[in-house]
């Protein structure tokens, strides 16, 4: 499903038959549950954050978690839970890799 090299995925909050997934915020409640993820482990107060290992985000219109590889290394299990509930789902996801925001005025150079 995912490709040992990938970095990132993408978690789509699009079915496999292109309907939108419900409920609406799915993605904050999934990175809500893998918030205690972490580099350095649990600290007080990580659960008021979100992991950098599991980030909830939009992309145009449709809901999107960002997974990080670095989840599977250091916490194989929760690695197996997003991709399990992806895939219990029928969610979409895609490999790619999330890039920073570029000041205003700004473009890429290919």
């Amino acid at each position: 499903m995912v490709s040992p090299s990938t970095q990132e995925i993408f978690i789509q909050g699009i079915t496999q038959d292109g309907k939108p997934f419900r409920p609406s915020d799915w993605a904050e409640r999934l990175a809500g549950v893998m918030s205690q993820f972490r580099p350095g482990g649990v600290a007080p107060g990580s659960h008021l954050s979100y992991s950098p290992w599991c980030i909830p985000t939009t992309m145009g219109q449709t809901k999107c978690v960002v997974v990080h590889r670095d989840l599977q290394v250091h916490e194989p299990m929760a690695w197996d839970f997003v991709i399990n509930f992806a895939r219990d789902n029928g969610l979409q996801v895609a490999e790619a890799c999330l890039l920073p925001d570029l000041p205003p005025g700004t473009t890429r150079r290919p």
